[in-house]
């Protein structure tokens, strides 16, 4: 240890911390990388003190811990020591604590005496002490032994964040001490954190629900921000090329400039991504490119869309710009043969969901955004579509392999999988399977009750 003396100073106000302060540093010269200020930054634990290091007479080094006498008390009994300060008293009303929605106190003191009592040794209850310090917080390793911090009840994705950005963006799956475990699963203290990576990863907004940290949400976030907007971008272009060259023309042939002078855009992708979300018609970039088109082009009768990388699907309604991106609700996953209905939004294109969707009810008073639609025979020849299932089912032994198999022979595709909720007898199962259309989902469903040990199955949608 760098640190010779040691010394804690105890005042009486909050204000002569940063007196007191003073005074050393006129005395002694401060070792600036050694300046810690816990009042206005306390830690997670409510620890609040000032820690400052000087060098002493002789050279030596000398820390000094500032703080008043409730912040030392805090400091040498725990969070619990502030309760009763302000209490008067050190008597814990633990039951009043967590009907208020805290932790008891004395939690940590009991879990210490079972590792005293149970433990193998002196070691086992100082690796506990040191893991169970802080309350609100969990440590957890990377296979190469880094230390994360994470708030208590932290999940995969707020480590993965909080090791890197891009494992994070990466991150298609966790293994726990050597296990997979679901993306969902709390850490515990102590705990080898491995984080399964993909080439890319698309991260729908509930992924967001798997996280505590407002790092890992703000990530997650720009993350679905920057996808959408990458999809915009490629399918504005797609369709001004494709109106350009129904006309005749080829964009090859021009510069955007003047487009983007009239049209006040900055930069050619931010007129592409204004096309895919329907806010510019490519008729009319096409008509500033080539004057001479100008009323000769007509709106095309269908668009494609794409929905998160599965294949294109066709939906027909009156009204809609030519251009608009269309999307389709991952809170419901449409798919051919569902009644549908669409939203048109300015930001976000229209969007298609089943008339049942529970989000429609946001839109109930705004007759202006609703769309009808309908699905075209095109949209079911060689559709791909995903349909979230849950089913319970009773644990036994190949029990899972069971499921498995019926729903490919059925001729789904098995794209994720979940095991949700584990009892003695039963287990939830979540999943989501590649299907035709609404038909074929169908189908599988009555697949899976065939077989006795599926208790129950349903269709998620909301």
């Amino acid at each position: 240890l760098s640190d010779i003396y040691g010394f804690r100073v105890i005042v009486p106000f909050e204000d002569d911390c940063y007196r007191a302060l003073g005074v050393i540093h006129r005395a002694w010269p401060m070792v600036p990388e050694r300046f810690k200020d816990f009042i206005s930054t306390p830690k997670s634990n409510n620890y609040r003190s000032l820690h400052t290091t000087v060098v002493g007479p002789g050279g030596l080094r000398i820390e000094m811990q500032i703080r008043t006498e409730l912040m030392d008390r805090i400091a040498e009994d725990g969070v619990a020591a502030h309760w009763a300060y302000k209490n008067h008293s050190y008597g814990l009303d633990t039951e009043a604590m967590a009907a208020e929605g805290g932790r008891d106190p004395l939690q940590n003191l009991r879990h210490l005496v079972q590792v005293i009592e149970h433990g193998e040794g002196g070691e086992d209850w100082v690796e506990h002490a040191k893991l169970e310090m802080y309350l609100d917080q969990v440590f957890v390793f990377t296979p190469k032994g880094r230390l994360i911090t994470l708030p208590r009840g932290g999940m995969a994705l707020d480590f993965a964040y909080a090791v890197h950005t891009n494992v994070g963006d990466t991150a298609v799956g966790v293994k726990i001490n050597g296990e997979l475990k679901p993306m969902r699963t709390a850490l515990q203290n102590g705990d080898v954190v491995e984080i399964i990576r993909g080439t890319k990863r698309e991260a729908p907004a509930d992924w967001r629900s798997l996280t505590v940290t407002g790092r890992a949400r703000s990530a997650i976030r720009r993350h679905i921000r920057g996808a959408e907007r990458e999809e915009f971008l490629r399918l504005g272009r797609a369709t001004l090329e494709q109106t350009i060259t129904k006309a005749g023309k080829s964009i090859d042939d021009v510069s955007l400039k003047p487009v983007l002078e009239v049209l006040a855009v900055a930069t050619e992708a931010d007129l592409f991504e204004a096309i895919g979300r329907g806010r510019i018609s490519p008729i009319k970039v096409a008509e500033i490119l080539f004057p001479s088109l100008a009323g000769k082009i007509k709106p095309a009768q269908q668009r494609k869309s794409i929905q998160d990388g599965r294949a294109r699907l066709f939906v027909r309604g009156g009204g809609l710009t030519p251009g608009v991106s269309i999307h389709f609700g991952q809170c419901c996953t449409p798919l051919p043969g569902d009644r549908i209905v669409g939203i048109l939004s300015p930001n976000k294109g229209l969007t298609v969901h089943t008339i049942d969707c529970e989000k429609l009810v946001e839109y109930a008073d705004d007759d202006s955004v609703w769309q009808d639609l309908q699905w075209t025979p095109q949209a079911e020849q060689g559709a791909i579509g995903l349909v979230k299932l849950r089913a319970t089912v009773k644990n036994g032994i190949g029990v899972l392999g069971q499921v498995t198999t019926l729903i490919g022979e059925a001729g789904g595709n098995i794209r994720n999988l979940n095991l949700t909720h584990r009892q003695e007898d039963f287990f939830d199962l979540s999943f989501d399977v590649e299907v035709q259309d609404a038909k074929h989902a169908t189908m599988i469903m009555a697949a899976l009750r065939t077989n006795p040990s599926v208790d129950t199955v349903e269709r998620v949608k909301g």
